[in-house]
């Protein structure tokens, strides 16, 4: 796990834009099931009771599902598999999510539609935030709000989609700031050094990702000795300097085949000399080449 990048959640948060979207309320009965809808970005919120999941859900603050393999990694020791009120779930649509509340529970659920369904690459893609409305209390209680009374033709106001839009969507972003705020974000979000000199040169590789960087380069960016600096990232960053720039790169070519680039084009934008070099280090990065990781956001996406 890495500390927050406040930059990099800002641009996260920034890059989400929700088109349309639908909440409701939902009392689930004891013993009840409620399937979440597959292919969409959905939120739960629990009012009251709890809830279980099933893949399970894990106690802290994420829970990853791997797409290609469907093995569950958990940021924190699980305890026991249970959402209870005031916590939080938030699903990329990429895997079937089905919750059970033996005792009964109330939530509300969003399901929203992103102009771009690759906004949200760098966030799991099912994550947990147990104490979201200790963390979020106005967006917790916004959420509360949300589902409470189904409009009528003849309730609805001029101006109440977009209204209700941007209230789901304020919730959509405070469960992913909580989620990353408790400490459970990847290493691409790794924090700024607070050392000014280290500072400029992360900032120069993620200007730059595609620069041939070496030790060398670095260490003249942050103004120090090849042997300083290099212990000096290390220590700070908890990583060499080598490993921070293939996270950075890999972390552009997401975005970049996200968007339509070919695997030539990203390969040569990001420095790799040749397609094979470039796709085994993404392989290595990732778990599956180029091709399949993007033709897998094509069928999410769809």
């Amino acid at each position: 796990m890495a500390t927050i990048d406040q930059a990099t959640l800002e641009r996260v948060l920034a890059g989400v834009n929700v088109v349309s979207g639908a909440t409701r309320r939902i009392e689930l009965p004891a013993s009840g099931v409620l399937p979440l809808t597959d292919g969409v970005v959905s939120f739960v919120h629990v009012i009251s009771g709890a809830v279980r999941g099933h893949p399970p859900l894990a106690s802290g603050c994420t829970l990853g599902v791997d797409r290609l393999t469907r093995a569950i990694s958990v940021s924190q020791p699980a305890a026991p598999d249970l959402l209870s009120a005031g916590g939080a779930l938030l699903t990329l649509g990429d895997r079937s999510v089905i919750l059970d509340a033996s005792q009964g529970a109330t939530l509300v659920v969003g399901e929203l539609r992103l102009s771009d369904p690759t906004a949200l690459h760098m966030v799991p893609g099912f994550v947990v935030v147990n104490d979201f409305a200790a963390l979020e209390p106005a967006a917790a209680a916004l959420a509360a709000q949300l589902g409470l009374d189904p409009f009528t033709t003849d309730d609805v106001r001029s101006g109440d989609p977009v209204i209700c839009r941007m209230m789901a969507t304020t919730v959509l972003l405070s469960v992913i700031r909580a989620w990353a705020e408790i400490g459970c974000v990847p290493d691409e979000w790794a924090a700024r050094s607070h050392d000014p000199f280290l500072d400029r040169v992360i900032a120069a590789i993620h200007q730059a990702p595609g620069r041939e960087w070496t030790v060398e380069s670095l260490a003249g960016v942050g103004a120090m000795s090849r042997s300083v600096f290099a212990e000096r990232f290390r220590s700070v960053i908890g990583r060499s300097p080598a490993s921070y720039v293939v996270g950075v790169r890999m972390d552009a070519a997401k975005s970049m085949l996200a968007a339509g680039s070919t695997v030539s084009e990203t390969a040569r934008e990001l420095g790799y000399s040749s397609d094979e070099g470039f796709s085994r280090a993404f392989r290595r990065h990732s778990g599956m080449t180029p091709s399949a990781w993007r033709a897998q956001r094509v069928v999410v996406a769809a």
